[in-house]
């Protein structure tokens, strides 16, 4: 099996499934945006519940799940659903086990959680219940690490940044620092994936605290994915939530004598294609008059050959909206002209009116997009159609 990334059409919101190419095809799901329309049979709205579970492994119980997933910041739209579609609390607890498998809850094997950046996150937005939810998730898992029995499937969380007056201090065989790398999934280390944690930073002063919270710090990785052992660098995967301006111009800061620490094969254009991520100017007040902030500019520009940049998003129309935004899409796609990469958007794949899940392969000759379900569907009726004469 080969590696891929799927990113599912959930409007202005993430949802990415990421799936390693060793022999238990292991599953790291990056936010979850299953919205209600979605849920609803007579809605138009795009069955993604339906979609992720389609593609997600089963134990011997029959329960789909993912071996990790991470939630890069607590916003709606980015944890929505999770209470409605995924098993929080024991294993023991789940109750589904006798229901159809299109109903069973999903579970989460490891989950990838950053105390620091629901902290900052609370600071400014109210956390929705779904939101409420995965940190109580998150504290029962790190209360079972410290009472010693959270070595086990659906018990055991990963926690990506030291949070702040020693809160993380006793957690070390858990704990990834920023900066650090590590290739752990569910307790184990996997050959075919390593991921460096870019973010979140620890501030400076109040100051530094406060620009960091209002510009949605969230958690940045990039994950190094491989199509076999032999070829461990297949493609980077840089993700990062909703992380804005002051956010990725201190990540360059960190990082802008090595600036291969942010290359990427695949980018997931930060908050939905925002123009925020790269600039403090207002497009919608100042239009082509907005200036681009070079340092951040700097740390989502490392595109390697080929590149593609994927925004989670709404179709993205000309006009004043922000995000998704166009100003922000065509400075993407001048990053991408030197690297002969391609711009892509969930809600326009393969059409705005019928978007599904967009699919990148990763082979050993590195990331490709695969062909629309629908697109292929037809491509294989019109070979399969006889010929006139």
């Amino acid at each position: 099996m080969s590696a891929s990334i799927t990113f599912f059409p959930v409007g202005c919101g993430d949802m990415t499934l990421v799936r390693l190419a060793d022999s238990n095809a292991t599953a790291v799901l990056v936010d979850v945006n299953i919205r209600t329309a979605a849920d609803d049979p007579d809605d138009a709205a795009r069955d993604v519940a339906g979609d992720l579970r389609e593609r997600l492994p089963r134990d011997a119980q029959g329960r789909p799940y993912v071996d990790a997933f991470l939630l890069s910041h607590p916003d709606k739209d980015h944890c929505s659903g999770l209470e409605t579609h995924f098993h929080l609390g024991p294993l023991s607890d789940y109750p589904d086990d006798k229901k159809p498998d299109a109903e069973k809850k999903i579970v989460i094997r490891e989950i990838w959680s950053s105390p620091l950046v629901f902290r900052r996150a609370s600071k400014y937005h109210t956390l929705c219940s779904d939101a409420k939810a995965f940190n109580r998730e998150a504290k029962r898992r790190v209360q079972c690490f410290r009472d010693g029995i959270g070595n086990a499937d659906g018990e055991r969380i990963l926690i990506l940044g030291e949070d702040e007056n020693g809160k993380t201090d006793d957690l070390g065989a858990i704990l990834v620092r920023a900066g650090e790398y590590f290739n752990r999934i569910n307790g184990n280390a996997n050959a075919h994936f390593q991921a460096h944690l870019l973010a979140p930073l620890p501030c400076q002063d109040d100051d530094d605290e406060e620009l960091l919270s209002k510009n949605h710090s969230s958690t940045i990785l990039n994950m190094q994915l491989a199509s076999s052992t032999l070829r461990p660098d297949s493609c980077r995967f840089l993700t990062g939530g909703d992380a804005e301006v002051a956010i990725w111009e201190r990540v360059w800061e960190r990082h802008k004598h090595t600036p291969d620490v942010l290359a990427y094969d695949v980018l997931q254009a930060p908050h939905h294609c925002s123009w925020h991520s790269l600039s403090y100017d207002s497009w919608s007040q100042l239009g082509e008059e907005a200036k681009v902030a070079p340092d951040a500019r700097a740390a989502l520009g490392q595109a390697r050959f080929g590149a593609f940049v994927v925004a989670s998003s709404k179709p993205i129309k000309d006009d004043d909206a922000d995000p998704p935004c166009i100003r922000a899409k065509r400075e993407y796609q001048d990053i991408l002209s030197s690297a002969s990469g391609m711009f892509l958007c969930t809600g326009e794949h393969p059409k705005s009116w019928a978007p599904e899940p967009l699919e990148i392969e990763i082979t050993a000759a590195g990331a490709r997009k695969k062909a629309a379900r629908s697109s292929a569907v037809a491509s294989v009726a019109a070979a399969a159609a006889p010929r006139a004469g």
